[in-house]
């Protein structure tokens, strides 16, 4: 419609992107699902959408390397983030019971974080690409044999009752999502977290150089990451997220790791999230 925020997401409508995007843009927004994520970043480049939304980090996982590579390469700016406590539910139609369930489908990562759960029932297990899908596909065939692993959101849009909420296996697991705009926005009012990568040269103490301007600060480094530069076999990118109360020493830091590296870039300078049970 028009006047909506337009926000892509990888994924379909009904998944853990698309809560994200709720929860931060609110729910009179146009959901524009992609393939992948790196049709997100080129949807936000080119004005497409307003906003993106992309999942970077899990609690069990880890870091998702190759969109670090994205951020690296796209004209996107970060301009926020949110962690999602995932939590998974079993659904099905209206009046399914437990024992009319026959298989279950539902992404594979989806299915691993449920497997205690699943191991206790005898039920046949698909494999999908997505989550929402599996939620989707079950209301749209009325299978009253099958029921779907997804977030409540896709039970609330397909019209699914949850049989069993919350069956992960591990209770605390959380997802880092980032909102991404085109580059050039604004910093937003009360920034205090900045995700930015650099490259060093070869050099012995190179990359102690570079983080020294952070220990001589009151900044937190929260994360430091390496990836490797693929048209530079045994060069490595670093990637960091950084803390602060004070924009003027994140400047004064800033600017001292950029004189001790051979490149930096500024993925964004944000508010930061808080990683709370939901």
């Amino acid at each position: 419609m028009k006047g909506q925020l337009k926000v892509a997401i990888q994924g379909y409508e009904g998944s853990f992107h698309h809560i994200v995007a709720h929860r931060c843009l609110g729910t009179d927004i146009a959901i524009h699902p992609c393939a992948t994520f790196r049709e997100v970043a080129r949807q936000v480049e080119t004005g497409e959408a307003d906003y993106g939304v992309m999942a970077v980090e899990n609690s069990i996982a880890g870091t998702i390397l190759p969109n670090l590579g994205i951020l690296h390469n796209a004209r996107v700016q970060i301009v926020g983030e949110y962690y999602l406590h995932i939590r998974q539910n079993l659904m099905v139609l209206p009046g399914v019971e437990l024992g009319d369930i026959v298989e279950v489908q539902s992404h594979p990562m989806a299915l691993l974080q449920c497997v205690d759960f699943l191991d206790a029932h005898r039920w046949k297990l698909v494999e999908t690409e997505d989550t929402a899908l599996s939620a989707r596909y079950i209301a749209e065939h009325k299978l009253r044999n099958a029921a779907a692993i997804a977030g409540d959101l896709a039970a609330e849009l397909f019209g699914l009752e949850i049989v069993v909420p919350d069956i992960h296996s591990i209770k605390n697991n959380y997802t880092r999502f980032l909102l991404l705009r085109p580059a050039g926005q604004p910093l937003p009012s009360g920034a205090d977290k900045a995700s930015l990568c650099f490259k060093t040269d070869h050099e012995h103490g190179s990359l102690m150089r570079v983080l020294r301007a952070i220990e001589n600060s009151t900044i937190n480094m929260t994360k430091l990451q390496s990836s490797p530069i693929p048209s530079e076999p045994w060069h490595y990118m670093f990637h960091i997220n950084m803390e602060f109360d004070s924009m003027e020493e994140y400047d004064r830091v800033l600017a001292d790791m950029e004189r001790n590296s051979q490149q930096l870039h500024v993925y964004g300078v944000y508010k930061r999230g808080i990683s709370t049970h939901s």
